[in-house]
């Protein structure tokens, strides 16, 4: 399991493997977001068996699936929502980390500048300076 945490309420990672995710709630995480539509490639893990061992674990999960390099007002909205609602650490997931990690940072509930949401980005390992000019209209 590969976490690349953002600061000590967030987190992204590449795709999770159901059995990974009681690790995440022994770890102190309390929700997870999964940013893929479902079936979205072979061998994914399906949505359901993802979100039965979430609950399992007393994670609770969240669906908010982004696809194609688009990022819509209502995915960024509920992104946003999940994030501020959460008490306790959220971890979110796609195939790579980087959607989720863009949905973060267009999302900004931290209130961070522009260029700190990349600076945070790029530690974490993804270059979103692509995304400065959406980031800076306010996505």
């Amino acid at each position: 399991m590969e976490i690349r945490k953002l600061d000590d309420s967030f987190a992204v990672a590449p795709q999770m493997q159901p059995c990974e995710l009681a690790a995440l709630a022994a770890e102190g995480f309390a929700a997870v977001i999964c940013n893929r539509p479902d079936g979205e490639e072979p061998g994914q893990p399906a949505l359901d068996d993802m979100r039965r061992a979430a609950q399992v674990a007393g994670l609770a999960f969240h669906h908010i699936p982004v696809a194609g390099g688009l990022f819509p007002a209502a995915a960024i909205a509920a992104f946003a929502a999940v994030r501020r609602g959460t008490f306790g650490k959220v971890l979110a997931y796609c195939r790579t980390g980087t959607r989720s990690i863009t949905l973060d940072a267009l999302a900004n509930t931290s209130g961070l500048s522009t260029q700190e949401r990349i600076t945070r980005a790029k530690a974490a390992g993804y270059d979103l300076s692509a995304l400065s000019e959406r980031m800076e209209a306010g996505a």
